[in-house]
């Protein structure tokens, strides 16, 4: 079902569309999905791979895309405990969209960049 027609007079599915794109589609969110493509990972690696992200915020991060069903965590009972994340299949199918995303914006950068650079000379001239 296409998103559109989804809301088309159905402002219930528009709330949820919005709630639910709101959770999964913030920059923390698909760059830990992005991560965690390439495979199973430990809780500092994956913090060390993304870059400036704070413990706690990753930590939440990680906690909101377990509950939704997007990523699994294994502990191990060793001393300390080992803690790893891993894809779920939601996970892995939400990294399609997210990689097509990447994608379009690499490929549009420049075009964005030009805008606002138009933008920009636009407003220094009012």
């Amino acid at each position: 079902m296409e998103t559109a027609s989804a809301c088309a007079g159905n402002a219930a599915a528009c709330e949820h569309i919005s709630r639910t794109l709101a959770r999964i589609s913030d920059k923390w969110s698909m760059l830990v999905v992005r991560v965690l493509g390439r495979g199973p990972c430990r809780f500092n690696a994956l913090r060390r791979e993304i870059g400036e992200i704070s413990q706690k915020v990753l930590a939440s991060t990680l906690r909101d895309l377990e509950e939704h069903g997007f990523v699994s965590r294994t502990v191990t009972p060793v001393t300390p405990p080992q803690v790893e994340y891993a894809l779920t299949d939601l996970g892995r199918e939400f990294l399609e969209p997210v990689r097509a995303l990447a994608e379009w914006v690499m490929t549009n950068t420049p075009r964005m960049d030009a805008a606002r650079a138009d933008y920009a000379a636009r407003r220094a001239s009012d």
